[in-house]
């Protein structure tokens, strides 16, 4: 065992996902409280960088959600530091980060992943936004879903039923698990998400008892084996490292598509990663305190 003699856990951040960030945060350093591993949770502010100089920690344990925590920015600063930390690398964080790139390597892997049109505000501003969706809609028909290219938490993102629906939706959208241990990546059992009538947005997430959750999911033995391999394809492709969080849909055909990988997802007690390494008989705790053993063993 490693002896991890200081330990951070970096949360909060400036992101729309700011509260969700400080929870998982403290449960991360509770549950490595609970193992043994005292832990200070820290934000990521003007005091953060002489708080880690002065007090240079073992190992880092980023769990930033949104911007600077998922899309790399915190994690190249901890580089230059010369800090240890769990997760994935920088460059890996920025490929996964945007959702369009991550969707194109994956199914340059050969991974089915749902038609789509990704188009920047400005598109919308200079063609005529009645255009443009007329082409979207022509191309993909109804119903359809919209999601920023970059961001989490279901901030931004909705269904539209109708055309009409499309024009608000856009202005909403633009206003805005796989664990690896050291031995290659292991699909964790996949967790079923099934959103009460309001779907699954901000709030569903977050609420407890607005959201179902089955774990494992109610899957056909051939389904499930199916989403395992898409979600460690995703791992792999994106040349992910300690733990990331894999967004499917299944059809009724049984057919996975893949939707976007998460690099920091969340720790809450409705989060989905919590809740598949619970069902696979690991303790949360274990696995923390295993990632920075591993993050520390490597160095930055």
């Amino acid at each position: 065992m490693y002896e991890l003699d200081r330990v951070v856990v970096l949360a909060g951040g400036l992101s729309a996902e700011r509260e969700v960030s400080l929870h998982s945060g403290y449960r991360v350093r509770d549950a490595l409280a609970e193992a043994g591993i005292d832990a200070v949770v820290a934000d990521a502010d003007a005091e953060l960088l002489t708080q880690l100089r002065t007090h240079p920690p073992t190992a880092v344990f980023p769990v930033i959600h949104g911007a600077s925590g998922e899309d790399g920015a915190i994690r190249e600063v901890l580089g230059l530091l010369g800090t240890p930390y769990v997760g994935s690398v920088a460059s890996a964080c920025q490929m996964a980060f945007d959702k369009p790139t991550a969707k194109a390597l994956a199914a340059a892997a050969g991974v089915t992943t749902p038609p789509s049109v990704t188009l920047p505000r400005e598109t919308f501003h200079d063609l005529g936004a009645a255009a443009v969706i007329d082409l979207i809609i022509a191309k993909l028909g109804l119903p359809l879903y919209i999601k920023p290219s970059r961001g989490g938490s279901a901030l931004g993102a909705g269904p539209v039923h109708l055309a009409t629906e499309l024009p608000a939706a856009l202005l909403s959208c633009f206003a805005y698990g796989d664990i690896d241990l050291g031995q290659g990546p292991q699909a964790l059992p996949a967790v079923e998400i099934v959103p009460g009538d309001g779907g699954y947005d901000y709030a569903a997430r977050y609420t407890a008892g607005k959201t179902e959750f089955y774990v494992p999911a109610r899957l056909p033995g051939e389904v499930a084996a199916q989403v395992a391999r898409i979600a460690i394809a995703a791992h792999s492709v994106l040349g992910l490292r300690d733990l990331s969080r894999t967004d499917m849909i299944v059809d009724e055909a049984g057919t996975a598509y893949f939707l976007e990988v998460n690099v920091s997802p969340g720790m809450t007690e409705t989060s989905t990663l919590p809740m598949a390494l619970e069902a696979s008989g690991h303790s949360f705790g274990a696995i923390c305190v295993r990632l920075l053993e591993l993050a520390a063993a490597r160095g930055a």
